[in-house]
């Protein structure tokens, strides 16, 4: 239990690490990132001072996403771990987790974006950058682990 645990952690940071260069501004998904957020409406004065009013609370947000990455990271840990430990192959075992992904995030990501407030222009480009994210969180957590299993 304590190798999934640790496993877990580190597919959170990996969820950090992906998450930061993949939403950076002068990446083509950051720049489509913020876009969607409105800031390419906006001055470069009120940018700064968005950016300014948000920078102190912003720790919070790391934490909480950090939380919810662990959730994903464990479940992906576990059920590979768990499942080799019970004679499913490494390469079958990989299915759960992708099947995991398509079946739950990518709709809960096309749910979140068809009844929110996206631009209809980006929405298909915004869809794929964040349901592929995921993805990739999703893949290198599981290198990770078959390197443990």
């Amino acid at each position: 239990m304590t190798t999934i645990i640790l496993l877990a952690l580190a597919g959170a940071v990996i969820a950090a690490v992906v998450g930061t260069f993949w939403y950076m501004p002068n990446t083509p998904m950051g720049k489509l990132h913020m876009k969607y957020l409105g800031f390419d409406k906006l001055s470069r004065e009120e940018q700064d001072k968005k950016i300014a009013e948000a920078t102190p609370h912003m720790w919070k947000l790391y934490v909480l996403q950090m939380l919810l990455s662990l959730l994903t990271s464990f479940a992906v840990v576990f059920v590979l771990v768990m499942s080799v430990q019970n004679g499913v192959p490494f390469k079958m075992a990989i299915a759960f987790p992708l099947m995991s992904w398509l079946c739950f995030v990518v709709p809960t990501v096309g749910s979140a974006l068809l009844w929110g407030n996206c631009d209809r222009a980006i929405a298909w480009k915004k869809f794929f950058s964040d349901s592929f994210s995921i993805l990739v969180t999703i893949l290198l957590t599981a290198l990770l682990t078959s390197f443990f299993v």
